[in-house]
């Protein structure tokens, strides 16, 4: 189904043919300013009801109590001006498990302004809105429809009615250079401004117009360096998206990969993946001591444990002469360490010469340029640090059980 209209790109050449290629020596979204990609492979589930926290609390791996609790003292207090943003909860990210403590799906967990932090569209008091607990998640769009039945079995007698909203929500990502927390506050005010109650602009006022809800740009919840994130009316673009600053879903797969981000069920194995070797810790998605969830018992297990003897990489593909390969790399594809004759591990996802990888801490790293794709010996493999890890992630396992 369209529906947004199709912005056209209006980069400087090289930035625009960058995007055309989706190559990581051309594509240089750091250069390239701020820019906003429509995440088409999400899709938003909405959660009402009075047992709504409860139900989740008991099923993420991360605290999402604070969806709950009634606003603070400070924030009860505040009146929505045209120059004061309505009040809404920063988002949570959080996996739900198998029994067996394998990743399922991930969740993006949003709460909507109040109704009593919230202008009407006269802006001249609060707007209406539902008293019961409301809560919306930004999922995988390919199993929305697997999970909305997965989530089905687990609510029993509890009272929380689950449906799936993709068709008036869409999942937006904003990211790139120059890309800060203060972007959005001191510098575009705006863009913390969507819904009623917030500071008049008019690409600001354009997105709330008929929303009501209060939805925000937040920062994304993993990390800084991916930027900000936000859902929003499906017949509305969210402020400080310009017309020749919308670019194509892949550019921010393109991000993340360069980040060694994997997100959703295809890049995280549904039903496989070990949820601390895929970095979910280090990306705030659980929590270690918010009480019992489905699954909690092997991820606190592994953690107290102290050893994590295999992580998702970032991939570079090159050739002999440190030439990057495009489009010759599969996900599925295996990584020999040709100076010991091991396997270092398997490519989870490929684009162009980026890839993340799920590789042995001990072969990625030993001995530069002895990684190679097995059955295509030309192909090596450059496995990168990224810059968020935390120093005791390279550890030998006897330091990582010292640390813990």
């Amino acid at each position: 189904m369209h529906r947004f209209r199709k912005l056209s790109l209006n980069f400087p050449k090289p930035i625009s043919h960058a995007f055309r290629h989706f190559s990581a020596q051309q594509t240089r979204l750091d250069n390239a300013g701020p820019v906003a990609s429509l995440l088409t492979t999400r899709a938003v589930v909405r959660f009402r009801g009075p047992d709504t926290v409860k139900f989740l609390q008991g099923l993420l791996t991360n605290d999402v109590r604070r969806f709950g609790e009634p606003l603070g003292e400070e924030a009860a207090s505040v009146v929505p001006t045209p120059n004061l943003p309505a009040v809404s909860t920063p988002p949570v990210y959080a996996a739900m498990l198998t029994p067996q403590g394998r990743f399922l799906y991930d969740f993006f967990v949003y709460g909507p302004a109040r109704p009593d932090q919230r202008l009407d569209e006269s802006g001249s008091g609060p707007g209406a809105g539902p008293d019961e607990v409301e809560v919306y998640a930004d999922v995988d769009g390919s199993v929305v429809g697997e999970l909305l039945e997965t989530l089905r079995k687990y609510q029993l007698r509890s009272k929380v009615d689950i449906e799936s909203v993709a068709e008036a929500f869409s999942c937006w990502q904003r990211y790139g250079s120059n890309l800060t927390d203060k972007s959005l506050s001191a510098e575009e005010p705006e863009a913390c401004s969507v819904g009623w109650g917030g500071a008049v602009d008019h690409s600001g006022a354009s997105a709330s117009s008929g929303n009501g809800l209060g939805w925000q740009w937040h920062k994304d919840p993993r990390l800084d360096c991916l930027g900000f994130r936000g859902i929003f009316p499906s017949n509305s673009i969210p402020p400080l998206v310009e017309a020749d600053k919308e670019t194509d879903e892949k550019n921010f797969l393109l991000w993340r990969l360069e980040k060694g981000v994997a997100e959703g069920s295809t890049e995280i194995p549904k039903g496989e993946a070990m949820p601390l070797e895929y970095n979910l810790a280090g990306l705030n998605a659980i929590s270690f001591d918010k009480g019992c969830y489905v699954g909690q018992e092997l991820i606190a297990r592994t953690h107290h444990r102290g050893v994590i003897r295999k992580r998702v990489l970032p991939l570079k593909f090159i050739d002999n002469d440190g030439n990057e390969l495009e489009q010759k790399v599969s996900p599925g594809s295996e990584v020999m360490n040709a100076a010991s004759g091991k396997k270092a591990g398997t490519v989870t996802t490929a684009l162009g010469c980026r890839g993340l990888g799920l590789l042995r801490l001990e072969e990625a790293f030993r001995g530069l340029g002895s990684l190679v794709i097995q059955g295509q010996e030309d192909v090596k493999v450059q496995a990168i640090r990224p810059d968020w890890w935390p120093s005791e992630w390279f550890m030998e396992p006897q330091q990582q059980r010292a640390a813990a």
